[in-house]
This record gives C-alpha cells, structure tokens and sequence, in this order.
C-alpha cells in the first residue's frame, strides 16, 4: 500500500514539473514519515479505544451508550448486574422506557434531555430493575461529542439505596431525640468551640432571645447573658474545658442577664462529651430566679434540690431517650455491618459505610453520655482486685498533682469484691480531688486497704449485713471539718464553697455508689487535722476472669437463633445480620409470639436474643417463660437502656449476657460465641 501510494505520488509529482533527483528522493522521505505518523497515530487510537473499551466493562459502575436518538447500543456487566437485563435484550431500545415507570419517567427523560443537550448532568433519583425492584440511584450523563457535533452520551448508575435508607433512618433518629429534647422543661444545648451548636426552645425561653439569635452568635457570644460579676468564674470553667482539665465543676448556680436586661438565678449542668468527633459540652439550664430572693431563700432551695425525684425523673427521661435512639441506632449500625461485610476499603461505597458507622457510634456515646450524666451510667460487677484498681488510680492522680504525695498501704492478702471498676475509680477519683482540695499548699494523701469483719453491733447503723468485707481508708492532712459539715458532707448539692462555686455532688456520688454496691462510707476529721474517709465493701469468693482480648475476625455460626424485638426497624433486618454470621434465624416481634415460636420449636433453638423493653410481656416475664419451657434455655439480653435497673435484675436470675444497643457485628458475634460455646 506504502508503494502504490508513493507510484502514485511520483507519476503526479513528474507530471507537474520536472524534479531534479535529489528533490525526488526528499519527497519521497517526507512521504514516508508522513505515512509512518499516520500508522503510529491509528495504532495509539486502537489502543485507546480498546482501553476505554475495558474500562467501561470492567468498572465497578453501571455504564450504559446511548445513540443520538436515545437507543441503546452497549452496555457493561455492572449495568447487566444492576438493573437485571442483558445486553442483547436493550440494544436498539429506549433507556428511560426500560428503566422508569410512569411515577418517575419525568424525571428520567428530563435528565437524558439535559445529557442531550451538551450538558454532562449529575444527580440522584429512583429507577426499577428488570424483575420491578424498586432502585435508588446515583446518576452521571455524559455527552459524547465529535467534530462539534453529538453523535451519543453515556449513563452511568451506582445503586446507592443502602445510603439512603441509611441516611433516612438517621434523620428519623436525630429527629426523634430533638423532639424528646424540645418537649423537656430543662434548657439543653450543645457548645462547641464557643459556638452553641444546638439548644431546644426552653433555652431561648429563659434568655428571651430567639432561636435565631441564638444560632447567629459570635463564638462565645453567650456571655452577654452571663451577669458581670459572674462572667469570669464562668468562663474560666469553660476555659478549662477547653485545655481538657480535671478539677472543673459540672454543677454550678450564676447570675445572668435575659435580653431584656433583667438579673436571674440559672442553675447550670454541664459535662464534656464527644459531638460530630469533637469534645463539646453538653449542658442543662435550669431557672431558679423564683426561689433566689434572699439568703435564706438560697438555703431553703439547696435543700429543696437534695429532692431525689428530680434527679429520678431525669434519669427517667435520660434513659427513655437512650432505649429509643439506641434502636433506631441499632437499626442503621446493622444494616450498615451487614453492607460493609463484602467490601474492603477499594470500594466506591466503603467511605460512605464507615461514616455512617463512625456517625452511629458518636450519637450512641451521646446518648450514653446523657444517661450518665442523669443516673451515673452503667452499672456492670466483676470479681476485683481493689489494690490493682487503687494502685493504678492513684498514680494516675500523683502524675497531675505534684504537690501531693501519694503513699499506699495494701493487704497483700486482700479479699475479693464485686465491683463496677469504672465507678469505683470514679470513686476514688472523687475523694482524691476532695483531698486535694483541702490541702491547699500541698501534703500527704494515704491510701490503706484492709480485710475486716464487721459484727452486727457495727453494721446495724449502717443498713447493710454483718461479715466479711474490704476496708479502703483514704486520709489526708488537709484543713478538715468541724461538726457541723461532716453531718452534711455526703448530702447532695452541700458544698463548702460559696454560692455558684459549685454543688458539691461528688462526694454524693461517691456515697450513692458505695451504697449501691452494698457498702457503706464514713469519715473521721477534726479542723485542722485533716480527714479519712472509710469505705467498706462486701467481699466476695467469686475468682477473678480475666477480661478476653478481642480478635479481629468476626466469630460465626451454625446454630438457630431466636431474635425477639418489638421494633420493626430491628426485626426487618435481623435474619439478614445473623444469617451473614452463618446463623439460622426466628423472628419474633413480641414476648408473646416468641413464647409461641419457642414451644413449637425448642429442640432447633439454641439461644434466644431477647430484647428487655416491649410492650405486653417485657423481656423479664418472657425470661421467665422461657426458663418454664426449658430450665437449660441461653438468653443473651439486649436494650437501649443501661445494664442497671431491670436488665440487672434479669441477669442476677440467670440470664447469660447483655449487649446494649446499638451494637457492631463483631461484638454481636464475640457475645453470641462466649454464650453458645458455653457448656
């Protein structure tokens, strides 16, 4: 072709004129080079033509080529995947008709229109597959232009309906939680970074500024309803907050200003807690200007708030909140386990999976967060040994108090106890900062441990048994109390400090725990001479487990696993989430239906998965049942609630575990392994 295409050139070139042989020769080479640019030029567009060609077969999204008059000429194996046809089936045939109904073909052909027009188009919309499965998806229009002129375009699809329901379920639950928040009679709101990131209608109530206003203030614009001589304590608290120390205040009484000027009384309560990945704080505002006319007025009501109704009916409110989020929760987690299980970090939906459990798990330590901040959190026993736990939190404290000196004493032959570890040390932690405060210049802190056995004699003062128990005495050579604090010391909102300096709970606290661990607490101290506080704990004989470490792989299964929820959001995707740990699943939606499933199918049934809130028959009456039917029957206890209260009481009568909600795969899995594999 080369030769026939130079002869030609040549009988051309000689007709025209008469060329000498040099100039004949240096044509023919331009001729050659031309040729050979032209070869190479072909060659490069094959190639990229068949690279595109794989590229679009082999992407992981759903690609579809249209031609100028919107008919179909090919198709990749994701677009065949996803929407159920193949490609011999659409080719000549009109997209929008194959993919969209009457409901939302508008909107399919408006964005081909758009595509058609020279506009590359992005969106998102609903589109059905071959067998009439409904489909959301994410849409890419691309024109494809030659020469200026449009000869096709493309349409790209990914399915993205797992995000959306995702994202749906997560409105509904932040929804929920806000309207719960916008119906309380407390003022609570979010700060971060000086900004008030959000704060329910009870807020702008009692400042008379609009929620508008609110939203629209610069950061730390808040002071202006902070009265003057009040401003600089309660910003130093919140600077404090900021540079993450400890020995700040969570309850507090100041002075503001409302927008019109006028002075009031807040009682404010506040603690640091975890916002969109960020320490924020979240606080409650209460108005207490009725009852602040005089001094004496101010002591009547620091009694009046020792009230335990009112902490109860928050704690009640804490805990409604934390059951209904945590299962809406729950609800997006598992589907979210379920969607991530088959994908690694390659692909396209993997960030957007993480997210929404990253989300999941922030709005889940919210809510666990409120709850402590209502009722002191969860309340989980364990054999302990209390000089591991108290050495290991008093060097902790010794670190960030160098004008302290710690010494410890410790029974090397000390009993065991059964103990919440997190709250004793916050136990501890209470009594060291008392300590620390009453030594205002530095000094000694001892902390001893000790078996006793108490005689009835003792006990009987103190409401609890006579026998064996763990003494830790923490003593200080601080300013002391006279008679008259010691007898107030453990009261609630007692404080030493004055007015707006604090409400003096944690040594409350520190009582309430001991009390609800069947221990008790007294404190010997003179002014000037420093204190010991004494605290006494039920031994116990239990040994100690040691905690397992948690593997990485998700644990699987063979057995038939009864799930038994009321919460449709839980029970839709429950066999889907056990099914893919390899599990066979029951479904039932109530205590009623699940005693029914269980008397027909308790040879097949292996672990019942039982939810402890329902209407009718709660979790503990379906226990009991089930234990009537089968004394061996394993039940692993699930709730948005804490472990304290009812799932507690469920437990001490034999019940194998507890989850709380919302809770990952992987600790589902490890939780139903440890019940099942054992004997």
């Amino acid at each position: 072709m080369c030769g026939l295409f130079i002869l030609r050139f040549l009988r051309e070139f000689l007709m025209a004129s008469k060329p000498t042989y040099e100039e004949l020769e240096q044509r023919v080479k331009i001729l050659e080079k031309e040729f050979l640019e032209r070869k190479r030029a072909e060659e490069d567009l094959r190639h990229q033509k068949k690279h595109l060609e794989s590229l679009i077969e082999y992407s992981p999204l759903a690609i579809v080529k249209l031609d100028e008059k919107h008919n179909v000429t090919s198709c990749n194996r994701d677009f065949e995947g996803l929407f159920g046809f193949k490609e011999s089936e659409i080719i000549g045939k009109q997209l929008d008709k194959l993919i969209a109904d009457q409901e939302n073909i508008h909107d399919a052909t408006s964005y081909t229109k758009k595509t058609f027009m020279g506009t590359a188009i992005h969106g998102t919309g609903r589109r059905h597959r071959k067998d009439g499965a409904y489909i959301d998806v994410q849409i890419i229009g691309v024109p494809v232009i030659i020469d200026g002129k449009l000869i096709g375009a493309y349409g790209i699809y990914q399915d993205i309906s797992h995000r959306k329901q995702a994202e749906a379920a997560l409105l509904e639950s932040e929804e929920k939680f806000r309207l719960i928040s916008e119906q309380s009679l407390l003022a609570i709101g979010i700060i971060q970074d000086g900004h008030i990131k959000y704060t329910n209608e009870m807020y702008a109530k009692i400042t008379g500024y609009s929620l508008e206003e609110i939203y629209g203030w610069e950061p730390y614009g808040y002071v202006r309803t902070i009265y003057k001589d009040d401003l600089a304590f309660v910003m130093d608290q919140a600077q404090k907050k900021q540079v993450g120390e400890t020995d700040i205040l969570t309850h507090y009484r100041f002075r503001g200003f409302t927008k019109a000027r006028k002075i009031v009384w807040w009682d404010l309560y506040s603690k640091t807690v975890s916002y969109q990945g960020r320490p924020a704080d979240l606080f409650t505002l209460i108005d207490v200007s009725e009852h602040v006319k005089s001094e004496e007025d101010k002591k009547t009501l620091q009694k009046q708030l020792q009230n335990a109704q009112k902490l109860e009916a928050i704690g009640t409110l804490a805990g409604g909140i934390a059951h209904d989020f945590n299962n809406l929760l729950a609800g997006i987690q598992g589907r979210a386990s379920i969607v991530l299980m088959d994908k690694d970090s390659s692909h396209p939906d993997f960030e957007h999976l993480t997210e929404i459990e990253s989300h999941v798990s922030s709005a889940a330590d919210l809510t666990r967060q409120l709850l402590g901040f209502a009722k002191g959190g969860k309340y989980e026993v364990r054999p302990t040994d209390l000089n591991e736990l108290i050495k290991k939190e008093a060097r902790m404290f010794g670190r960030t108090r160098k004008e302290i000196r710690m010494h410890g004493v410790y029974d090397k032959n000390l009993w065991k106890v059964r103990v919440d570890r997190g709250q004793i040390e916050q136990v501890l932690l209470n009594l060291y900062v008392n300590a620390w405060q009453a030594m205002n210049a530095g000094g000694d802190l001892h902390v001893k441990t000790r078996n006793v056995i108490l005689d009835e004699d003792y006990t009987r003062s103190h409401d609890v048994e006579s026998g064996r128990y763990v003494q830790i005495a923490v003593s200080d050579t601080g300013v002391g109390m006279d008679e008259a604090t010691r007898e107030k010391i453990f009261d609630p909102f007692f404080t030493t400090k004055e007015m707006g300096r604090g409400t003096g709970l944690g040594l409350a606290s520190v009582y309430g725990i001991i009390k609800n661990h069947g221990g008790f607490i007294d404190v010997d101290s003179e002014k000037g001479h420093g204190s010991t506080f004494n605290i006494y704990l039920p031994a116990s004989k239990d040994r100690i487990i040691e905690e397992k470490q948690s593997g990485q792989a998700l644990l699987k299964g063979s057995e038939t696993i009864l799930f038994v929820d009321d919460e449709d959001i839980l029970t839709e995707f429950a066999e889907d989430l056990l099914g893919a740990l390899g599990y066979k699943v029951l479904v039932a939606g109530s205590g009623k239906e699940a005693i029914e499933i269980y008397e027909k199918n308790k040879a097949q049934i292996d672990l019942v998965l039982l939810d402890m809130i329902m209407p009718g028959m709660g979790g503990g009456d379906t226990y009991e049942r089930l234990k009537n039917l089968n004394s061996n029957v394993k039940v692993l206890l699930s709730s948005g609630y804490s472990i304290d209260g009812q799932a507690s009481d469920i437990l001490d009568r034999g019940c194998n575990g507890f989850i709380q909600k919302p809770f990952k795969m992987k600790e589902l899995s490890e939780k139903l392994r440890e019940i099942l594999d054992t004997k």
